[in-house]
């Protein structure tokens, strides 16, 4: 133990209440209110899981910011089983213990360590920047819970108390929060309300489970939603209208959402999910980042789906997919795409489309885009070339991510020559030039690369940090990645 750091006598005093748990949770009706922050971080450090649990039914504050004494990546599904065992305690009563307060349990790994930090003493609260929410810093007196909130005039019922947390709906590796909702369910037992900023479905779990949870979730707070499992469009269908209620969603990922697993739906039906699709995407006033992934069945409805998003999007990805040309002639023409700041085609095999379309659009937000990915599109020398001017164009783009595809030495330098001095490249991903292999299959020649980096330094001629990444143009070569840092 080092002298210069000598134990405070509080730690040593929490250590010696927490070695005796039994008597320390016998003790909570009268433990002065001061000592609960350092007690409960004592006990979620050793791993008291009674103590935890028993706390959190006496917690003499209105929120309990949980998440952040739960380090990410490490295991503490004992501790939040057993705080999520103390909140049911306070879920079954009907009049809470006469010191509790607790109407908020926090989750979230990214908030409240403020809290912790000033009553652990620590921190002072002086010293918390003044542009930080003071509820994460202090223990809150007012939960704002919109026209029916109850703050200021005493006691609230058990039923306002709220979850906040993230939540994924993933069946392989269920956590301890789904494994208690899930049990809540299926027991028949009413859900406590559901504060979500992101709400994730990566497993098809049963619709009436879903249903119940969602039924729990407070719609306005979910920022951020997305499908990364195989929903056929049934399924879809069902989530839509959850969808639309989301007022402040700001970020969603569709992914892998597929056909009718008996086989392909009638052209009908099709159109009858993506024109309720669309209808919903109109509500969702706040959206700015869309990514549609592996998703197969978008044909010629691309357009219709971005003409229906009510406001300008920042970041749009249309990744691995099989567009036509009239879907990305779409993307020149919708409101929704005039003014992004990233775009994402990476995995769209540009060899099959018209290439005129991509020109057009970079032209269209020259002024505003900062990330561009075209990795793994099946670009060749005349693709590139035709984009080189429209590139040009974008004065503000600081990223471009060309990997996987196949391009010759003279063209890729070309184009560096023709962008450089005009763009605000600081990151950079090309492709290794097929002329540094002796064939399509053969073995790469470090020494053709080593010259083609030569020549790359002295076309850059860094003004300004820079990182640039040759990767292969088929990733079974992943070994011939090479990254080259370029400092001012």
């Amino acid at each position: 133990m080092s002298s210069r750091n000598p134990p405070r006598l509080l730690d040593l005093a929490i250590q010696s209440v927490l070695q005796d748990e039994p008597s320390a949770i016998a003790a909570l009706e009268w433990l002065p209110t001061q000592l609960f922050p350092p007690l409960f971080m004592g006990a979620v450090a050793g791993g008291h899981e009674d103590a935890v649990k028993a706390m959190v039914v006496y917690w003499p504050f209105i929120r309990l910011p949980l998440g952040a004494l739960l380090e990410s990546g490490h295991s503490h599904q004992d501790i939040l089983k057993a705080a999520l065992d103390g909140f049911d305690v306070l879920l079954a009563q009907k009049v809470p213990p006469r010191r509790s307060k607790l109407k908020v349990l926090d989750l979230r790994l990214d908030t409240g360590s403020n809290f912790w930090k000033v009553w652990s003493g620590t921190e002072s609260v002086a010293s918390v920047p003044s542009s930080e929410d003071p509820a994460t810093t202090q223990p809150w007196t007012v939960i704002h819970r919109g026209k029916n909130s109850t703050a200021g005039e005493g006691p609230q019922p058990l039923a306002s108390m709220v979850l906040l947390t993230d939540l994924c709906f993933l069946e392989t590796i269920p956590d301890e929060l789904f494994t208690f909702l899930n049990e809540r369910v299926k027991h028949g037992k009413a859900l406590p309300s559901l504060c979500c900023r992101k709400l994730e479905f990566v497993s098809l779990l049963e619709l009436p489970i879903m249903e119940e949870i969602l039924n729990a979730v407070q719609p306005d707070s979910v920022q951020e939603a997305g499908v990364h499992c195989s929903w056929d469009l049934h399924t879809l269908n069902w989530f839509l209208p959850y969808l639309s209620q989301m007022g402040h969603l700001s970020i969603l990922h569709l992914s892998r959402i597929s056909l009718d697993p008996l086989g392909a739906p009638s052209v009908s039906k099709l159109e009858k999910v993506l024109g309720k699709l669309a209808s919903h995407l109109r509500s969702l006033h706040r959206l700015r980042r869309l990514i549609v992934e592996y998703v197969f069945f978008l044909n010629e409805q691309l357009g219709q789906l971005l003409g229906c998003v009510p406001t300008p999007l920042e970041s749009l990805a249309v990744m691995n997919c099989v567009p036509l040309d009239a879907d990305m002639s779409s993307l020149c023409e919708c409101p929704c795409t005039s003014h992004l700041r990233s775009l994402d085609l990476s995995g769209i095999f540009m060899a099959r489309l018209s290439h005129g379309f991509l020109p057009r659009l970079l032209q269209r937000v020259s002024a505003t885009l900062t990330h561009l990915n075209l990795s793994d599109c099946n670009i060749n020398d005349s693709v590139l070339s035709t984009l080189q001017p429209a590139l040009g164009r974008c004065s503000r783009l600081s990223t471009l991510l060309l990997g996987g595809n196949r391009v010759s030495t003279a063209v890729l330098q070309g184009l560096l020559q023709h962008t450089w001095p005009r763009c605000m490249f600081s990151l950079l991903e090309l492709p290794v030039p097929q002329d540094c292999y002796d064939h399509p299959q053969g073995p790469l020649r470090q020494d053709t690369l080593a010259e083609v980096m030569q020549e790359l330094r002295v076309t850059l001629q860094a003004r300004r940090p820079l990182s640039v990444s040759f990767v292969p143009s088929t990733r079974d070569r992943a070994w011939d990645e090479i990254i080259v840092h370029m400092d001012s």
